[in-house]
């Protein structure tokens, strides 16, 4: 941006002789400062190509998906600020914890709303780039919701006014109902309108997820309505009719792995945001808990999943890493959730800390065939319960094996040996014959916990899909119902806090921050909270 500061010296000669300065008006001055070598007007698509990789890489891959995976104990956190955590040692409850993520998602959500606002222009007519546009726009004020609560909303993430400044310098906090309103509210708003397609200037290559496929968004749309509809079930009036819903807006979304969506464009240089914190920080391990469950249904992801640690390879081993071949190999190392020594290295790690190029998903057909199996396991219907989480383990699995094989073609970690595979990948008749001799058993015990139990253990991974086991974890203490069995002794945090930006510059968010500790006692509204 040009300053004052970078004009000749004669010219701030001049500028200091006072009769002169008095003579500038304000709009003069506030004119040499503005930034006239970037244009402040863009097609809505160049918007959305940056809205698409921030949601994905920063909102969904990022802080979040990688703090929750302690709270959760699909890993342990083993130093600095993930031991922290893992301890409840004020990470949790501190406000600079999340403000990276906290400041991405309201900029984000921002430029969502102004690509919206872009394609609305009749004579431009892009409806589908304005759907697309919606759906993001969902997406990240459920993130925003779903771990804040009550936050800024309805006067926060606002195009700015014509002179440069916020509409709202201090905006107030919206109800998490509220806000929840308005995500059903975008998704409709692009269910109708994706289907109409781009008068001109069409999104194309610069859709990162779907080349601009309006069908494939509109699929996106309606799992998303499921996910939120399933999302509400503590609060619903009508819970038969809820899941009624719920199955119809499957029905209207994917039939495929294909067809999830997928942001696959990470590279050796482009990384994928799990792998690009632990190979930085190395501050994860397997958590005990999560084996424990695998070990108990003699999961066949045993022995695919699991890493052992650098400090326990030999001299002679030349890898980054080797595969754990399963509980009875000598070198299974979990580390014990709440309790485990802080120190890098020691413990196993799950393998997808390596998969360098996974992609993140947006929401992934696993997902949305869990949804359908709980929707019909909580109908009753059992039979069918039993073939949709059929489907749905055998396609967790099968991406499981997307982010193994991630990391066995890691381009940085090969160049440095690679993890070493140990075993053979599984294929989709062994996942179906896992399901069959004991997942089922299981479900005909207690079909809902089952199902619950299966999707926390199909959400570990590179893909991003740890902070959703958060909000299923949550939402289930919310009805009741403690399926997931978690071993930290510590206490559980039920939400986020807000982040140290705002807590220092506004003062209804300051209010409501207090000293941090409500994220331990107050659960979010959804969860059975009032805020």
């Amino acid at each position: 941006m040009k300053s004052i500061f970078n004009l000749s010296k004669g010219i701030l000669s001049v500028a200091l002789i006072s009769v002169a300065f008095a003579s500038c008006s304000e709009d003069t001055m506030d004119n040499i400062n503005k930034d006239k070598d970037h244009t402040t007007s863009v097609p809505a698509k160049f918007i959305l190509a940056d809205v698409i990789t921030a949601t994905a890489f920063s909102n969904i891959g990022g802080d979040f998906n990688t703090y929750y995976s302690t709270y959760v104990e699909h890993m342990v956190g083993v130093d600095n600020q993930l031991a922290n955590a893992e301890k409840r040692n004020g990470e949790p409850s501190a406000s600079s914890t999340f403000n990276n993520v906290w400041g991405n998602l309201y900029s984000t959500l921002k430029n969502a709303r102004i690509a919206i606002n872009i394609s609305s222009n009749e004579v431009t007519g892009n409806y589908t780039t304005k759907g697309i546009g919606e759906v993001l726009a969902a997406i990240n004020a459920g993130l925003i919701a779903d771990s804040f609560g009550d936050t800024p909303f309805s006067q926060a993430a606002l195009p700015e006014l014509a002179n440069g400044q916020p509409q709202f310098l201090t905006p107030e906090l919206d109800k998490q109902e509220a806000i929840y309103t308005a995500i059903m509210e975008y998704l409709d708003a692009a269910i109708t309108d994706l289907p109409k397609g781009d008068k001109s200037d069409e999104i194309g290559e610069y859709d990162f997820i779907y080349k601009g496929d309006g069908e494939a968004w509109l699929k996106l749309a309606y799992g998303l309505k499921a996910r939120y509809t399933m999302r509400l079930l503590a609060r619903s009036s009508s819970k038969d009719a809820d899941l009624q819903k719920i199955l119809e807006y499957v029905d209207k979304s994917y039939t495929s792995i294909e067809e999830q969506a997928a942001f696959s464009i990470y590279s050796a240089t482009n990384l994928n945001p799990l792998f690009d914190f632990q190979w930085s920080r190395d501050g994860l391990a397997a958590s005990k808990s999560y084996a424990d469950k695998l070990i108990e249904r003699n999961d066949p992801r045993l022995r695919r999943i699991f890493c052992i640690g650098q400090g326990k390879l030999t001299e002679n081993e030349n890898a980054v890493s080797i595969q754990v071949t399963g509980a009875d190999d000598p070198r299974f190392l979990m580390a014990d959730n709440g309790t485990a020594e802080s120190v890098k290295y020691e413990y196993n790690t799950p393998i997808f800390v390596y998969s360098q190029t996974c992609p993140t998903l947006l929401m992934s057909y696993h997902e949305l065939l869990f949804l359908k199996a709980e929707a019909l396991a909580r109908l009753n219907r059992k039979d069918e319960a039993a073939n949709a989480l059929k489907d749905a383990v055998v396609a967790a699995i099968a991406n499981a094996e997307t982010g193994v094989s991630a990391a066995f073609n890691a381009p940085t970690v090969k160049s440095y040996g690679g993890v070493k595979e140990t075993t053979k990948a599984i294929t989709a008749t062994e996942a179906e014959e896992y399901f069959t001799n004991n997942v089922k058993p299981l479900f005909d015990a207690n079909p809902v916990k089952e199902v619950m139990v299966q999707k926390y253990i199909a959400f570990l991974g590179a893909f991003g899909e740890t902070t959703e086991c958060y909000n299923d974890v949550r939402r289930l203490k919310a009805m009741g119902e403690e399926y997931i069995k978690l071993d930290n002794p510590y206490k559980f945090p039920l939400r986020a806090p807000y982040g140290a930006d705002d807590v220092s510059a506004n003062p209804n968010v300051e209010a409501a921050f207090g000293n941090g500790q409500y994220v331990y006692t107050d659960p979010v509204w959804w969860a059975g909270g009032s805020r």
